[in-house]
């Protein structure tokens, strides 16, 4: 069984944290590198070659759309779930059109995490049961 190194990227340590054991109680999913805001995650990203990025979209320095972008062209086979507080669907639209393969509200980050990530590792898309009339057979 391989392991799947996760790159975890939000603001606010304490959230961190909480994701982080969300992640640990998970077999086979290790997370490699934290950072706290977008500048930092482009680095850690070609510094660490993660498998998956969690990146929230407000950032400081660079917002978590924009570190997308250039995530998703230094490293390619990177999948990015996006954990947010914002339930927008044209917020998910955008997201999902600038390379994310997941999107999770925070507040069913217990719930829908392991969902997400499980369906980013399998070519999937996810979006939050928080969105439920949003439509993820058709992302774009």
């Amino acid at each position: 069984m391989t392991t799947l190194r996760i790159l975890l990227v939000d603001d606010f340590a304490l959230f961190r944290s909480y994701v982080r054991r969300i992640l640990e109680e998970h077999s086979g999913w290790k997370v490699i590198g934290e950072a706290a805001d977008g500048v930092a995650a482009l680095q850690m990203a070609a510094e660490l070659q993660p498998d998956l990025i969690l990146l929230d979209i407000e950032l400081p320095k660079l917002n978590g759309i924009e570190a997308a972008q250039q995530i998703s062209t230094k490293v390619p086979r990177a999948k990015i779930v996006f954990l947010t507080s914002h339930c927008s669907q044209e917020l998910v639209n955008i997201a999902i059109a600038n390379g994310g393969m997941g999107y999770v509200v925070k507040w069913n980050a217990d719930c829908d995490l392991p969902l997400a990530i499980k369906a980013a590792t399998e070519g999937k898309w996810f979006v939050s049961s928080r969105l439920p009339d949003y439509d993820s057979s058709d992302p774009i």
